[in-house]
């Protein structure tokens, strides 16, 4: 540096420009090594590892998820990877992620007997050392004592600041698991791997996690961007034909907020499960991306959850968030009619494809007070005015914070 005209700090700054601007691109490839803390014999090593995994194999599709303020060390950018067969391919793929003591494989007790054994035999085969962890299922279970036996867990397997935690299963697991890594020691890198329809192209992408309380639904939690999300589709062949058309109900929902061919492809029929999954995934990305702490855009996600929380509070959690979200987009769908922002057409056409999902339609039978009482602890509210996110179109929608107790109780 002797004789710069820039100081080592200008140097930097360019440094990190050039970095933000390539990284879209870097994560824009399916398959990546990286060698910070890796010698060369290593680096080879893995690279050959993808090389012999994929080489045959079709390589997966790749979404990068760019975080503004977030920078390449600190984990603030990823990749969502989309592949039929990834499940039994994520050794290669977490050992090119960099160098781990120990993988603590987080899922439920209906899951793991289902995809755990074949996530580990793919670490392990890579020499990964894995710490297969539990937790109960169901959202009754999304609380704070389920965290603090995860703790406990990991404590006992020797998981260190060097260790990597995954999370395996549907939004609960992911939500309750991202907490517990963004926690323990101060934060561990998180891979997600959703295993329902409704966490691929919601919970896993975007970094929220998560706890309920008594009084509602994730109002303790914390923003963790994971190192990589990794979608198998293979997985849904599994899933309860109930909680897969709780699924298609954010898939809807996405096409509401930012995708016409979307949505029109799903009152086409589910032609192309894998598409159909990867441009849900997308119209998420695209906003996450703008909106990282959810301090503005990424608002618009909530479409009709200012409604489907307030019933989900009211069944007792017993309503999947899937049927809720319906419900609630209905009824969003309307209020957005009565208060002029929106055709019949378009609210009628919102209704006809949930019903055609096999989704329902017919709001909850419960008192419109205790409704609105509900919603008033939705932590979603700005100050004391509640925020309802309503469609103006197929692939349009807008947050209003001026909605009258009275309009919203004539929906109800």
């Amino acid at each position: 540096l002797q004789g710069a005209t820039e100081s080592i700090e200008d140097w930097q700054t360019r440094l990190d420009t050039l970095l933000a601007q390539r990284q879209p691109t870097y994560w824009s490839f399916p398959l990546s090594v990286d060698t910070s803390r890796l010698t060369k014999d290593q680096t080879v090593e893995r690279v050959l590892a993808l090389w012999e995994t994929f080489a045959e194999e079709a390589v997966p599709d790749a979404l990068p998820v760019m975080s503004p303020d977030g920078d390449y060390a600190r984990g603030g950018s990823y990749a969502v990877l989309i592949g039929e067969g990834l499940l039994d391919r994520l050794g290669p793929l977490l050992n090119g992620l960099g160098h781990w003591t120990t993988v603590a494989l987080v899922s439920d007790d209906v899951v793991g007997p289902l995809y755990a054994g074949r996530v580990v035999a793919s670490l392990e085969s890579m020499g990964l050392k894995v710490a297969r962890c539990s937790m109960p299922a169901g959202e009754v279970h999304k609380t704070l004592d389920t965290v603090s036996d995860l703790y406990n867990q990991f404590l006992t397997a020797g998981l260190d600041r060097s260790g990597l935690v995954l999370a395996l299963g549907g939004g609960v697991v992911g939500d309750v698991v991202g907490f517990a890594a963004a926690t323990y020691m101060r934060g561990l890198p998180l891979v997600q791997i959703p295993t329902t329809l409704l966490a691929m192209v919601d919970s896993s992408v975007g970094g929220k996690t998560g706890v309920d309380l008594p009084a509602g639904k994730n109002l303790v939690g914390a923003f963790k961007q994971p190192k990589l999300v990794a979608i198998d589709p293979l997985t849904l062949s599994t899933l309860p034909g109930a909680d897969f058309r709780a699924g298609l109900a954010e898939v809807a929902k996405a096409g509401i907020i930012g995708s016409p061919e979307l949505f029109a492809q799903l009152e086409d029929g589910l032609k192309d499960l894998s598409w159909i999954i990867r441009e849900a995934v997308a119209v998420k990305v695209d906003v996450v991306e703008a909106d990282p702490y959810e301090r503005g855009r990424r608002a618009v996600l909530n479409l009709g959850h200012t409604f489907a929380h307030a019933f989900e509070r009211l069944s007792h959690y017993q309503l999947r968030h899937g049927e809720a979200v319906a419900m609630g987009t209905v009824a969003a769908g309307r209020l957005a009619v009565d208060l002029g922002h929106c055709p019949p057409a378009v609210s009628q056409r919102i209704s006809s494809l949930f019903d055609h999902l096999g989704l329902p339609i017919t709001l909850p039978n419960y008192d419109p007070e205790a409704v609105w009482d509900a919603m008033t602890s939705d932590k979603k509210k700005q100050g004391k005015r509640l925020r309802f996110v309503l469609p103006l179109d197929i692939g349009q929608v807008e947050v209003f914070d001026d909605v009258s107790r009275e309009a919203v109780l004539a929906v109800l």
